[in-house]
């Protein structure tokens, strides 16, 4: 018997009861406005299903997984842009989601772990890439708030003789090693606090829980190398001021 989810009535009555649970939360808590939730549930929904259709099609091919890994990062780069809040200078943080990504699946590609084929390609790419556009995410924007409100730090370093550069490190440095907290904690718990969505997702396909832990740890030691990347090259760029906020 497959243990897999169906479509159904059923599926949707449970996600319906669990959101309108959710916006009461909201609301009795005052945790924010209710409709927050179910506002998120239905625009999920609707991503998830124009996502299936063209995953259906898009797996089929390796051009065009490769296509939808493209557009996947293009959305992970606005999104790191916009929750960094450095405006148009964000876009630098492309380069830091390419060095995670870059090096972290050519290596799997290569090895030949993980097959060139588009239904393996782009739920592997997509996984990385998701981990390492949160990781850049945070650390963008703790680096900025810490430029921010250390900058008298930063003109007293110069003022010693250091480079804008050199000054910026220095206080930016013991911020930014944040972002990678959640991907080494979710390694070190893996299997005992939880249960990740790759480990989860193999077992539900009917897969060996063995196979289920061999997919996992390549997601986890893919994501703690695209993360590092990522975030020493995003410390790289505020350091520079590539990625910038402009003070009044």
């Amino acid at each position: 018997m497959h243990a897999t989810v169906e479509p159904g009535v059923e599926l949707a009555v449970l996600c319906v009861v669990m959101v309108a649970l959710t916006a009461a939360c909201y609301r009795v808590a005052r945790l924010g406005p209710a409709p927050v939730a179910p506002r998120a549930a239905i625009r999920g929904a609707a991503q998830l299903g124009i996502v299936a259709l063209v995953l259906a099609a898009a797996l089929a091919q390796l051009w065009s997984a490769v296509l939808v890994l493209a557009v996947m990062f293009a959305a992970a780069v606005a999104t790191a842009a916009q929750r960094s809040s450095a405006g148009w200078s964000g876009m630098w943080l492309t380069v830091a989601l390419g060095a995670g990504i870059g090096v972290v699946v050519p290596l799997m590609l290569i090895s030949g772990v993980v097959p060139l084929t588009g239904v393996a390609l782009v739920p592997i790419g997509g996984i990385v890439l998701g981990g390492t556009m949160t990781a850049t995410s945070l650390a963008a924007r703790r680096a900025l708030d810490t430029v921010e409100q250390r900058w008298g730090e930063v003109e007293a370093a110069m003022s010693l003789g250091f480079t804008e550069r050199e000054a910026r490190l220095e206080v930016v440095r013991p911020s930014v090693g944040d972002a990678l907290l959640p991907g080494v904690d979710q390694t070190r718990t893996v299997g005992l606090v939880t249960l990740p969505g790759a480990f989860v997702g193999v077992l539900l396909a009917s897969g060996s829980a063995l196979q289920a832990a061999a997919v996992q740890m390549l997601v986890l030691t893919g994501l703690l190398l695209a993360q590092a990347s990522a975030v020493a090259v995003t410390t790289e760029l505020v350091a520079r001021s590539k990625v910038r906020r402009t003070r009044r």
